[in-house]
């Protein structure tokens, strides 16, 4: 019927006539295509009463066709209205300019028809879904109950916003809370977006296996909608062309001076086109935020995952830093591509003939993609370090190293600024070439216009002007679409490589299917009893991509039995804990096969735990049992500390367990793992961080207790009675099974350290064979460990909740950024603005002086005066942007590196307690994402804003000298304007502040999943973990989604205030041209110039509103960063200055000491007085809370004491300078630190922590800097430390130590650290159970070494096990922050009755 038509029609008539008709023809066939039954009957509605219009009497049949549908009823009353309107107009008027305006008026109703129409094609085949999309769909299911995402399914079409409304009135009233926002559309939830984007991901692994891409799975998840939008906004684009062309007619009616109605339908369609165009941008604007939304929440959910399945040694060719950028920076830099992309060929497309500057600046971006790819680097660099630093400032506060590392990380930051200074250069230089372009054009293209002996007049020239002033702002973003997609093929190839890693899963399938696995038959009949074989087994801590494979495990060959109780033993480094990650899957398999049978649960050496409640640590996602968590908590002895927090077990732990101690970690890691109630239980040196008394109820009634009867257990231990209750031995040394067997049959010879008992040991050991049905029983009232922070009843309030600002960010906040900026350059970018802005208007105002001159015949200038006044306003404008372009770039550079250092020095100076009440990874946010807005983003986004309010300024001096009715406008549109802001800006703000706080939860949980990732695959919790960070990504989708909706409301309504303008401006114009105004309006060359300044007003104001909102937001950063500048700090000064050999002798007094952690607990320490004489070794016990690790913070005044007086060989140590007073007292803490870099740096850097010059030398080349010890000392303090063989076998001193010191184990991580305090050679040492995690033997010996090399040092030690202080001269026992006993150890263990004595008597191992 329609080629029927269509070539009835479209062969009659004029050419013209038939193109049209047919292009009419082809447009609806496409729209009945793509539609079912219904809508094909309502376009053949349409597409008769368009095509037959001129025919009337042929429309008769086709109304009644469709007379019973009311929507197609509805569609004929709108176009029989719009067309008998314009044809009734055309009847009358008679003008070529009416029959143009309606054959384009029909012309984008057809657009606008056919594209509502699909709209609901797609909405309509949307309600018809399949089972198997409704399956796939159908996850927001499970998010509901945590952040209730599926509030609000947009089920309408809303082109005006309205659905935010209530939102924003809220926002006016109140302060928004996450309760307030939208609803998030079901095409949004993160679990959908995953799908979709993983399963493109590993087809495109699958089908490239060598070389995948991730822009093509992105291409294929995307692709298409994001192809749709693009063709949405070459329409956009092209209606933005109908405004000049006829702004070009109206001019030429002006002109002539014609009386008709012309001109008033000319100026009402300026304003028409002004408002469909302001629709399609905010359309297309929010289709295409909700596209980078969902690709966002894929991409963050996709690197989350991929971190949770891959394993260690695969992981271990990353960084932790650069792991965080991903998904902090490169994430970002790959969504910011969907503007980058369609902008890109929007600007080509515009500016065509610019083949000089595209050359130059491709030139330029080259430079821009080298150096962003090297900034990148040193951005992962630096994040690393911030995060390493941030991970152990408790430690680096001890050793006096704070400012040490702190310099450190800025010079990792001088070199990311170096990077980053080259490309914000390279950056002003683009904005040069491309800002300097519409004023060139105009000189170039009006000068040789009149060369060429052709006559300027109004109409060309301002119709050429409105053509360069919408040129404008894709120009001025061209710089940042170059940098947008270079960075954005940057990060897809960053990421690329880290998603190509293999998952651990994978790992663990090609070891079944290994070349040496045993058959099928022997592999079954040998499998059925056996928990784990592990046959020819050789593994690596290295990756894949590795040459040089290190083994830790060396052609082992296991078979563990199920249902034992296995004990893995050895001396330090041996391979037992490689041993448990290689069954794990976590270390690279070099050979051999690793078979295991049923579910595995594992308790790292050291223990993770996470941010959240008891309950839901021990859980881990499992469904809540009271009776098996009871029996699993007292079988862990944490009943009794539970019931000390006020809350009990939903009391709030904080980020890695901060607010709980060492061995209350290890406790609550193995009730996780008991209470999972797997087949396999692989425990890691569990008992090393608890007294005896509590390590043998644990054995008793948890290990091999009813809980994990008939379960295999393989314990990597040191403790004896737990060596001696295993059902089977494995000794390890140096990655191989030396021997295997049972305790009965294990010979001194095989394993020393099982034997080799202290004379304590030997002494009580016939008292617990007598006795140890009776003291299993008695289970410990108050385990004995290391007190932490704080005293356990203040849990709850451990950590504060993250504070954001309320109303709009304060003046301060502008006044501090451009402070760091420097108030001259400040200046001067202002200056160098309004002036280039001057400048541009100069020289539109002067051609429109040259083109009247030229319409009166009355010129007095030759063209070369014209030309050469011209040429000196664009020389003018060229200079001041130059100036410009290079004051931001220098100004916003100055500002990132103020705000870096400043953060960092206020940062490192904060007392301890701030960062036990935040959590590392919303510093870390600081850090990554707020300091790469003001890097990067906030420069950026002011820059264009700065240019669009001169543009806007520009125009309204122009308007109001050109036309004086203008000046009427601007009373009522500033109070509409502002009274729109204001409902806005008050919603906005709190907007911004919520996305920054919702943003926050998702890097402390990938943080913290970088951590216990391990753990995780252990328990196959994966996807619980992925769901939890679902819920995250969803709540940080939501406030983005609002945000969105809210901004689109404003620019919307702006833009329509701007479209009457526009109309107002003309409609004026159309009236005085027929002087019926008393008013003069000015020359046809001041007119014209006043409608193309009238014409870009609704896009510049647009931009201008976006781009201050957007600066608004983007300050957020600027206030959350000065939030932390404001934290309390410590008390570094000090009047007493210390010599270099201080302290001299070691004496230590404690006079009346009281200390608090916070003002609300109780006294950690009450009135506490004792002496330690100088050069005696004193051994520090008690309880849970008694507070023997507060008498090292006190003392290292980590926390500031609130009564009486701590000396120091007389001295007292609070009149010393703070970090002096550290930098001479040595500290081996309990958790072993050890950074990236050498040993060699390792051991030298304390001898001189303030020399910033050497060391920033050595931290680049990871080299011994300051050469303080010759290297046979530093060798001779190894070989005592029994760490010597393995530090040359590694490769020596300069040899480079992984991320975290996973190049050792934890115990040669201990003696490395104790390496390090003995080369102090201070007077004072301070050691915080620094053998826990040694063997016996070990142990013994370095006690010796410690007694020897410490002679005449005065020696601190928190003790666990009670053999360790038995021969030191003093004792302190300690109960509930009161000193209850002191006294010489022998002689307080002959007295019965001494509490020593009790202690003594329950630690018999």
């Amino acid at each position: 019927m329609f080629v029927f038509c269509g070539h009835n029609f479209a062969s009659e008539g004029k050419p013209s006539q038939r193109i049209y008709f047919a292009s009419r023809v082809a447009f609806k066939m496409f729209s009945v295509c793509c539609v079912d039954d219904y809508h094909t009957l309502l376009n053949v509605r349409l597409f008769s009463l368009h095509i037959l219009q001129p025919y009337p009497m042929l429309l008769v049949d086709c109304k009644a066709s469709n007379r019973n549908s009311p929507s197609a009823s509805c569609f004929s009353f709108v176009g029989d209205l719009t067309f008998m309107n314009i044809y009734q107009l055309a009847a009358y008027c008679g003008t070529k300019v009416l029959e143009c305006l309606k054959e384009s008026c029909i012309l984008l109703l057809d657009i606008a028809f056919g594209i509502s129409i699909n709209i609901m094609r797609i909405k309509r085949a949307s309600s018809k879904r399949s089972s198997i999309e409704e399956s796939l769909l159908s996850v927001d299911i499970d998010v509901e109950e945590g952040s209730k995402v599926s509030g609000n399914n947009q089920s309408y079409w809303d082109p005006t916003f309205e659905s935010i409304n209530s939102m924003m009135n809220r926002g006016v009233i109140k302060q928004l809370e996450f309760e307030d926002l939208l609803g998030l559309p079901v095409d949004m939830d993160p679990s959908a977006c995953h799908y979709k984007l993983l399963s493109c991901w590993e087809t495109q692994d699958s089908s490239n296996s060598g070389n995948p891409s991730l822009l093509r799975a992105l291409c294929c998840a995307y692709g298409y909608p994001y192809l749709c939008l693009g063709l949405l906004k070459v329409l956009n684009d092209c209606i933005g062309f109908a405004g000049p062309l006829l702004l070009n007619r109206l001019i030429k009616f002006l002109q002539q001076g014609s009386g008709n109605l012309d001109g008033y339908v000319l100026a009402i369609a300026l304003g028409l086109t002004s408002i469909f165009k302001s629709f399609l941008d905010t359309q297309y604007t929010f289709y295409l935020s909700k596209l980078k939304f969902k690709l966002r929440s894929s991409m963050m959910t996709v690197i989350y995952q991929k971190c949770l399945y891959v394993s260690l040694a695969e992981r271990s060719k990353f960084s932790g830093g650069e792991i965080q950028t991903f998904m902090s920076v490169d994430a970002d830099r790959i969504v910011n591509l969907c503007h980058s992309l369609h902008d890109m060929w929007r600007v080509c497309l515009m500016n065509r003939g610019q083949y000089m500057s595209k050359k130059v600046n491709k030139w330029i971006s080259t430079l821009i993609a080298n150096a962003t790819e090297k900034m990148m680097k040193q951005k992962d660099e630096r994040i690393r370090r911030t995060g390493e630093i941030l991970t152990h400032i408790r430690t680096l506060k001890m050793y006096g190293w704070e400012h040490l590392f702190s310099c450190w990380l800025m010079e990792t930051r001088s070199s990311e600024v170096q990077h980053l200074s080259t490309r914000k250069y390279l950056d002003a230089w683009c904005v040069f070439f491309w800002a300097t372009t519409p004023t060139l054009f105009s000189l170039f293209t009006f000068g040789l216009f009149v060369l060429m002996g052709y006559d300027l007049d109004a109409a060309t020239v301002f119709t050429c002007l409105a053509l360069f002033n919408s040129l404008i702002s894709p120009l001025n973003s061209f710089p940042w679409v170059i940098n947008g997609l270079i960075d954005a093929f940057i990060s897809a190839r960053r990421l690329s490589r880290f998603l190509c890693c293999a998952d651990s899963k994978s790992e663990r399938e090609q070891e079944v299917n290994s070349p040496s696995c045993l058959s099928t038959d022997q592999y079954d009949s040998t499998f059925e009893d056996m928990a784990v074989i592990m046959h020819d087994t050789s593994c690596s801590w290295s990756s894949g991509d590795e040459k040089d494979l290190n083994l830790v495990l060396n052609h082992v060959n296991l078979h563990l039995p199920k249902g034992s109780f296995i004990a893995v033993i050895g001396e330090v480094g041996s391979g037992k804990s490689s041993l448990l990650n290689s069954i794990l899957g976590e270390t690279l398999l070099v050979c051999g096969s690793i078979h295991s049978s049923g579910s595995i649960a594992y308790v790292p050496q050291v223990p993770w735990i996470l941010s959240g409640t008891i309950r839901d640590n021990v859980l881990f996602g499992k469904n809540y049992d009271p009776g098996r968590y009871s029996d699993v908590v007292r079988a862990c002895a944490l009943d009794v500390d539970i019931s000390l927090m006020i809350g009990n077990d939903m009391s709030y732990i904080g980020e890695k367990g901060l607010n709980l101690s060492g061995g209350q970690r290890a406790r609550l890691a193995l009730a996780r793992a008991i209470y999972h109630g797997a087949d396999i239980y692989m425990l890691d040196d569990v008992l090393s961080a608890v007294d005896a008394q509590v390590a043998r109820w644990i054995l008793s009634n948890g290990i091999m207790g009813p809980l994990m009867a008939q379960k295999t257990r393989i314990l990597c231990t040191h403790n004896v009675q737990a060596i001696s209750s295993a059902d089977m031995i494995i000794v390890m040394d140096k990655g191989h099974v030396k021997w295997v067997g049972n305790s009965d049959e294990l010979a001194v010879s095989m394993y020393s350290g099982f034997s080799s008992l202290n004379e304590f040991d030997t002494l009580y050991m016939q008292r617990q064979e007598c006795s140890t049905s009776a003291c299993i029983q008695d289970k410990p009232n108050h385990p004995e460990e290391k007190d932490v922070v704080s005293v356990l009843d203040g849990a709850p309030d451990i950590l504060e909740v993250e504070q954001r600002k309320e109303g709009r960010v304060e003046l301060t906040v502008y006044k501090n950024y451009a402070a760091f900026s420097g108030w001259v350059i400040t200046l001067v970018i202002c200056l160098s603005a309004i002036l280039m802005q001057a400048s541009r208007n100069g020289n539109d105002l002067w051609l429109s002086y040259w083109v009247d001159t030229t319409g009166s015949n009355e010129t007095q200038y030759s063209t070369s005066f014209y030309l050469v006044i011209l040429c000196t306003f664009c020389i003018a404008n060229s200079f001041l942007t130059l100036l410009r372009a290079f004051s931001f770039a220098y100004g916003g550079l100055q500002a990132a590196v103020q705000v870096h250092n400043t953060l960092v020095n206020k940062i490192i100076n904060a007392p301890v307690l701030f960062f036990d009440q935040t959590p590392g990874g919303r510093i870390l946010n600081r850090f990554s994402s707020d300091l790469y807005t003001i890097d990067d983003s906030l420069p950026f986004i002011l820059n264009i804003l700065v240019a669009n309010f001169v543009g806007l300024l520009g125009i309204a001096v122009v308007l109001s000298y050109v036309q004086v009715f203008f000046l009427l406008l601007l009373l009522p549109f500033w109070y509409i304007y502002s009274k729109l802001q204001f409902f806005y800006r008050s919603t906005s703000r709190e907007l911004r502040r919520l996305d920054s706080v919702s943003r926050s939860p998702i890097y402390t949980s990938f943080t913290e999943t970088l951590d216990g990732s391990s753990t995780i695959r252990a328990f196959k919790s994966e996807e619980y973990f992925l769901a939890k960070f679902n819920e995250h990504v969803a709540l940080y989708q939501r406030t983005s989604y609002s945000e969105l909706t809210a901004s689109l409301w404003l620019s919307l309504r702006l833009q329509l205030l701007a479209a009457f303008i526009i109309s107002f401006v003309a409609t004026m114009a159309v009236i005085g041209s027929g002087g019926n105004l008393p008013i003069s309006f000015g020359t046809p060359g001041l007119v014209g110039l006043a409608l193309s300044y009238a014409a870009p007003i609704v896009s510049l104001l647009g931009s201008f509103l976006t781009s201050f909102t957007e600066t608004e937001k983007e300050m957020v950063s600027v206030e959350r960063v000065l939030e932390y500048m404001d934290v309390p700090q410590e008390e570094l000064s000090g009047h007493q200055p210390l010599s270099t050999d201080w302290p001299f002798h070691g004496l230590i007094e404690f006079q009346n000491v009281t200390m608090r952690y916070k003002r609300s607990l109780p006294a950690a320490l009450h009135d506490v007085t004792f002496t330690i004489v100088g050069g005696t070794q004193v051994g520090i016990i008690g309880r849970t809370g008694a507070g023997k690790s507060s008498v090292l913070n006190a003392l290292f005044r980590l926390t500031p004491i609130c009564g009486g007086r701590i000396l120091v060989d007389g001295l007292d140590i609070n009149s010393a300078p703070l970090r002096d007073l550290r930098a001479h007292l040595a500290i081996v803490p309990q958790s072993p630190f050890l950074f990236q870099g050498s040993l060699r740096y390792k051991f030298i850097i304390s001898f001189s922590p303030f020399n910033v010059d050497m060391l920033s030398f050595g931290v680049r080349d990871n080299l011994d800097p300051l050469r303080m010890c010759n290297d046979l000392k530093i060798w001779n303090i190894l070989e005592k430390c029994h760490v010597k063989e393995e530090v040359e076998a590694a490769g020596g001193l300069d040899i480079h130590v992984k991320e975290s010191g996973m190049s050792f184990s934890v115990g040669q991580r201990q003696l490395l650290c104790l390496a390090r305090a003995l080369l102090k050679s201070s007077k004072v040492l301070c050691l915080d159970e620094c053998t826990a995690n040694v063997d016996t033997q070990t142990a013994s010996i370095l006690q010796n070494t410690i007694s020897s090399e410490c002679r005449g040092m005065t020696v601190i030690t928190i003790a666990h096990r009670i053999s360790t202080i038995l021969n030191m001269d003093k004792i302190l026992i300690l109960d509930h922050g009161n000193l209850v006993e002191e006294g010489n150890p022998q002689t307080l263990m002959q007295d019965e009755s001494s509490i020593f004595s009790k202690f003594a008597r329950a630690s018999t191992m």
